[in-house]
């Protein structure tokens, strides 16, 4: 990957692409399309990030963003695929998947928490399940975030050092470093099996988290067949004129405390 991409030019660029991304999900709509994008890829990798933008500007009730917790007890004693299979897009619903049902070929691996059997049982039905979603009309895209172990490590220390975003390192996280080849042995795995041509895998370089935002952005969409949707104008209506009421007086309410005030004073006294 070539130098860092300039931040003005980033945000100029996003910003066009966001706007194509709404155009894109009104088309979702007209047309009961179904959209699974899954992001996938190493820690800190920035998936959680890119998957921010993508959703900055589109309707929560149109595109929804699924990130599963922990298995529950229950859970591990069903099929394996059966709890995301109950996050799947209806018609006109698009469906971003932080990590997926290949946490089984990843994380669950590497880190023993599934057997053998489960896994390899893993390796076989992806593929099967993933042509059956696809043979039934959903658009299915894979995306794989790489990111060098220097830049993971950074990252690492830059979470670690941050209290607002020190929730984002877990204990599985931090072995990733200790594992690396493991779970690039893992990944290569992964990809044997279930780069298929209905469901194929797309890496997106994230070691600049700008350029690799506006890749899969931009990748995102031409892999969307969508075309432009009109939409009827939205007129704001006059406002009548009053029929008589009369606001109960601000003292009967619980209003909040003007906190902003406070905060305003606070910066004026030490200016």
């Amino acid at each position: 990957m070539s130098k860092r991409m300039p931040k003005a030019l980033y945000k100029a660029e996003l910003k066009a692409l966001q706007a194509r991304l709404v155009d894109m999900q009104a088309w979702v709509q007209a047309t009961g399309a179904r959209i699974v994008v899954i992001f996938e890829g190493r820690d800190a990798a920035g998936k959680g990030s890119t998957i921010k933008r993508v959703s900055e500007y589109l309707n929560p009730r149109v595109t929804r963003i699924v990130a599963l917790p922990t298995p529950t007890e229950r859970d591990k004693t069903t099929w394996y695929f059966q709890r995301y299979v109950a996050h799947l897009p209806a018609a006109g619903e698009i469906v971003l998947m932080d990590r997926s049902w290949y946490n089984r070929a990843g994380v669950e691996h590497v880190m023993g928490y599934c057997t053998s059997a489960e896994y390899h049982r893993f390796l076989h039905q992806a593929p099967i399940f993933e042509r059956m979603l696809v043979e039934d009309g959903i658009i299915l895209l894979k995306y794989w975030f790489s990111v060098s172990d220097i830049e993971q490590e950074r990252r690492f220390h830059d979470r670690a050092n941050d209290p607002m975003r020190r929730w984002k390192l877990s204990p599985n996280d931090v072995s990733s470093i200790t594992k690396w080849e493991d779970y690039s042995r893992a990944k290569d795995t992964m990809f044997v099996h279930t780069d298929i041509p209905e469901s194929p895998w797309f890496e997106v370089d994230n070691e600049d988290k700008r350029r690799g935002r506006v890749n899969m952005i931009a990748h995102l969409l031409s892999r969307i067949p969508s075309e432009p949707v009109s939409r009827e104008n939205i007129v704001i209506p006059e406002r009548p004129a009053s029929g008589g009421y009369e606001r109960p007086p601000k003292d009967e309410s619980n209003e909040i405390p003007d906190y902003a005030a406070t905060v305003a004073a606070r910066a004026g006294d030490t200016a």
